[in-house]
């Protein structure tokens, strides 16, 4: 595929063009919307990554790609800034989280049952870790009845790699979640059908925490923590030949996909509500979820914090 890169705010864009190329595709060049990095930036990183184009406007990136990865830390931009790809028939990944609102969430939703190549989310998905949990014969590792899984930093864009890990090891089918408690970090308990559950320990901690994943099934007892050197290759191998039309199966049904996303937002509305049960099914377009913009602006007060007022 021709690969267009949009938004340029994290190191993801830097790590993964070197894995794309690998992978046997061409990356034709690069829009940046300016939310954490300065103007001029784009153009140093085309050529410090030997891009042949700083793109001027999307829609003229897609009239030239085949497939836009969507880097934008702000993910409330995610649908906008995928639509002119959508609308020319190009296929999309969404770097996580995919989206921060229900509204956004079933627009994507939409668009695959519409025909739309879409995929992406976490990378912890696709670790080679969880899928080689999963690889091994279900009548000897048993069905996981119960996993625990974290990480560090924040609740949301990267509180999802916990969700996301989760819902790949316990499989699709998420019912509701609850918010126990906040001690050092929060305390998420997610439901699935006949009693399965999954323990969430996120957000900000003293110290960074690794990924990582205690499974116990009726047969056996697991300990993953997931490589992050092998996390991006392990995304893009499973995500790109489904974007390119190599194969018509996508790496993982939308549907199922975002689950993680729907958990958080259950999450989310969980603790807002004093700690109660949210069912899935009871989220609403209207309610508010995870701010992009805010997390955009500390992420670039962050990087450059002369420019925080």
């Amino acid at each position: 595929m021709r690969i267009g890169v949009v938004d340029l705010d994290t190191s993801h864009p830097e790590h993964w063009i070197p894995i794309e190329r690998e992978l046997g595709h061409e990356v034709a060049g690069v829009w940046d919307g300016g939310a954490v990095h300065p103007p001029g930036y784009a153009r140093d990183f085309a050529r410090r990554m030997d891009l042949p184009c700083v793109y001027d406007s999307l829609e003229r990136m897609a009239d030239d790609v085949d497939c836009a990865v969507l880097h934008g830390c702000d993910w409330d931009t995610h649908i906008a800034r995928a639509h002119p790809f959508i609308q020319r028939g190009k296929a999309v990944l969404l770097d996580k989280p995919m989206a921060g609102n229900l509204r956004d969430l079933r627009q994507i939703q939409h668009w695959v049952k519409e025909g739309a190549r879409i995929t992406g989310g976490s990378s912890l998905r696709f670790c080679e870790e969880s899928l080689a949990f999963l690889a091994q014969d279900p009548r000897q590792r048993g069905m996981p009845q119960t996993v625990l899984c974290g990480c560090g930093v924040d609740e949301f864009n990267y509180g999802i790699h916990a969700y996301s890990l989760a819902c790949g090891l316990m499989g699709p089918g998420l019912r509701s979640v609850r918010h126990l408690s906040q001690g050092a970090q929060r305390r998420i308990q997610l439901n699935w059908d006949e009693g399965r559950m999954g323990l969430l320990v996120i957000g900000p901690s003293a110290a960074w925490l690794p990924f990582y994943a205690s499974i116990t099934t009726d047969r056996s007892v697991t300990h993953i923590q997931p490589d992050p050197a092998r996390l991006y290759r392990a995304l893009l191998e499973n995500c790109l030949p489904y974007l390119a039309g190599h194969t018509a199966q996508q790496p993982v049904p939308i549907d199922q996909l975002l689950e993680a996303e729907l958990g958080a937002l259950a999450a989310l509305k969980s603790w807002r509500a004093g700690d109660a049960e949210v069912s899935l099914e009871t989220l609403a377009d209207t309610e508010k979820g995870y701010d992009g913009a805010a997390f955009a602006a500390e992420y670039r007060a962050m990087k450059y914090p002369s420019s925080k007022e």
